[in-house]
């Protein structure tokens, strides 16, 4: 389906001063250059070393974690080994002695990786990719589409994991950026998120020591496109990770062992775990391939993969393996230290909240392993952006799940892609692409200090500051949607036409038409205020409390700014989100010009200012 929307333009007003600057002459040619990334990139890989001569064990892989001291990935004999780092074949969890040494169970098809240490940067590759594991698979993948894993032999006699000391992921102030869905499926769009959010990345420079996580559907099917990704993260300014969505997938894969072999080979494990500053990152698969009837749910309150009305083709579940690691991966972490649990289905989402396969069977297995820890789960799939606090609840987590509110935050992070890269272009290259929940494309950022963190959204070419879209719902407008959507469907006579939304009749003012602000990282704790006409500004009322209430869907609850697009132009439809505030436009307002000044403050304060102009007239 052809999906296209139209440029949603947020009005900002931002508060500030000048202030004039004198500068000695000569004092700016002085000042010292900051190094870019690209220049103080540590680049190598991990050394594998193949003299069978050393290796009588086939059972067991050794090796080493070692400082790289002249940085040419090669562990020379005055290079020190680093105790304490986590080792692991996903499986099992060591921790590497005072010479840097680890041994792990050895075992066919296995992914050894490390956890990268805070105060030390593993290398990244000539496309900045994170270099931090080793697939073993002695006889490569079965016959795939596109590649899979490459036979690897016999066991090497060790493998070494360089890394060298670095202050930025030492740093207790990290700026993590959360990518979702950049989900291209062709080189045109490629071209659409180079022109667009990796653009904004490559102009910032705030998160080279955290770093990029792209946390799924990295590409839409076509694993072809994986070094064209690969080009684009050579224009990011910092590490960039993986971690694997349902179009990630290996299709031909007949179980779900290989069922990501090619992602594996060319970007990442299927998951795995790093810390920066003091926070523990943990990349998770919650995408099973294939969706097999052995996945039956002993609690009775999910269907199963049989189905037969359902028949899913993937599943939001983690294997018992990855369960087992991730119990032992945190049983090694500090107490103190904030967790971040990233995955491409969510463990629970507001999009998808009454669907058992858009969310992750053990969520609750989840929650209790993290339980009595700082933590916040972000994760991408649904293409929606949702901020969702600790204790909010809606219907269907309780009924599926047996969820009786979040333990901690939860955030669906947006996407890159937004809509599908739908949608006119703009000037600069790229597609709107406005997503089913009103939300436009871009980018999550966690700003970190010490534990605590606060979230970001930056939308796509803009900056900061712009958090917000309005619109007007009126009676007017409800029925236009109706008949359009009906339309629609039939396509018989003429299409019904919306006249100018920012214009309403005497007779819309009846107590039924609103001002909307789609506040796209508005979440519990948040508020918004309206002034009319400069009158003094009163609270807007969200629509969706997240109190244990089901979805509350339809044109009453719809963004009317993005349905208007997306009903004449296709895509998606925002016909329900956790993030939409209302306020009743007075009865009384004359006929003429009024301006309404929209205030959205988040949860820690922070204020964005949005201004709608519109019309009251006596009839259209």
């Amino acid at each position: 389906m052809l999906r296209i929307a139209v440029a949603a333009v947020a009005t900002v007003a931002v508060a500030g001063s000048t202030a004039a600057i004198v500068v000695a002459p000569g004092a700016l040619a002085a000042a010292p250059k900051p190094a870019t990334w690209n220049e103080t990139a540590y680049r190598g890989h991990v050394e594998v070393i193949r003299d069978q001569g050393r290796q009588a064990d086939r059972s067991v892989l050794t090796g080493k974690v070692f400082v790289d001291r002249n940085r040419d990935s090669v562990s020379g004999p005055q290079e020190r080994g680093l105790g304490g780092v986590l080792v692991s074949n996903g499986r099992d969890v060591v921790t590497t002695d005072s010479h840097g040494r680890y041994r792990l169970p050895a075992f066919d098809n296995m992914t050894v990786f490390i956890t990268q240490p805070s105060g030390y940067q593993v290398p990244v590759d000539e496309s900045n990719v994170a270099q931090f594991h080793y697939n073993h698979l002695p006889e490569g993948s079965p016959d795939l589409r596109y590649g899979g894993i490459a036979p690897t032999g016999p066991l090497p006699a060790e493998v070494n994991f360089p890394v060298v000391k670095s202050r930025l992921t030492q740093s207790q102030e990290q700026h993590c950026v959360i990518a979702g869905d950049l989900q291209t499926y062709d080189k045109e769009e490629v071209g659409y998120a180079r022109k667009g959010a990796i653009n904004d990345l490559a102009g910032r420079t705030d998160y080279q020591g955290c770093g990029t996580l792209f946390i799924g559907d990295v590409v839409g099917d076509d694993l072809s496109l994986y070094p064209d990704v690969k080009e684009l993260t050579s224009l990011t300014n910092g590490p960039a990770r993986f971690l694997p969505g349902n179009h990630d997938l290996d299709f031909d894969a007949t179980t779900p062992e290989h069922s990501f072999d090619t992602f594996r080979a060319q970007l990442a494990p299927a998951y795995y775990s790093y810390d920066i500053g003091n926070v523990h990152v943990v990349a998770l698969n919650t995408v099973r391939y294939p969706c097999t009837p052995d996945l039956d749910n002993a609690d009775g309150l999910r269907p199963t993969c049989d189905d037969p009305v359902n028949q899913p083709r993937y599943n939001g579940r983690l294997d018992e393996n990855q369960l087992a690691w991730l119990e032992r991966d945190l049983a090694k972490v500090d107490d103190n230290k904030l967790v971040v649990i990233a995955s491409h289905v969510g463990l629970l989402n507001f999009a998808d909240e009454g669907s058992p396969i858009h969310q992750v069977d053990q969520v609750r297995e989840v929650h209790e392993l993290v339980k009595g820890r700082k933590a916040v789960a972000v994760a991408g799939h649904s293409h929606s952006i949702e901020n969702m606090k600790t204790g909010d609840l809606v219907k269907g987590w309780r009924d599926l799940f047996g969820i009786k509110g979040l333990p901690f935050p939860h955030i669906t992070a947006g996407a890159i892609s937004g809509d599908w890269y739908s949608g006119s272009l703009t000037e600069d290259g790229y597609p709107v692409a406005v997503g089913r929940d009103g939300g436009r494309p871009g980018v999550l950022t966690l700003d970190i200090k010490g534990n605590s963190f606060k979230e970001r959204y930056t939308v796509t070419g803009q900056s900061d500051q712009v958090q917000t879209q309005l619109g007007i719902n009126s009676p007017t407008y409800r029925e236009w949607y109706v008949a359009r959507q009906a339309w629609n469907r039939t396509r018989d006579g003429a299409a019904p036409q919306l006249a100018d939304p920012h214009v309403v009749t005497r007779a819309d003012l009846n107590g039924r038409t609103w001002i909307t602000t789609n506040f796209w990282m508005g979440s519990t704790g948040s508020t918004v205020k309206v002034s009319i006409d400069g009158a003094r500004a009163q609270h807007a009322v969200r629509t969706q409390q997240l109190r244990g209430e089901d979805q509350l869907v339809g044109p009453e609850w719809s963004d009317p700014h993005a349905a208007a697009q997306q009903l004449v132009n296709g895509g998606s439809l925002a016909d329900r989100t956790m993030h939409l505030w209302r306020f009743q436009l007075p009865t009384d307002l004359a006929p003429g010009a009024h301006r309404a000044v929209v205030t959205a403050t988040d949860s820690y304060g922070r204020q964005f200012t949005d201004v709608l102009d519109f019309q009251v007239v006596e009839q259209r």
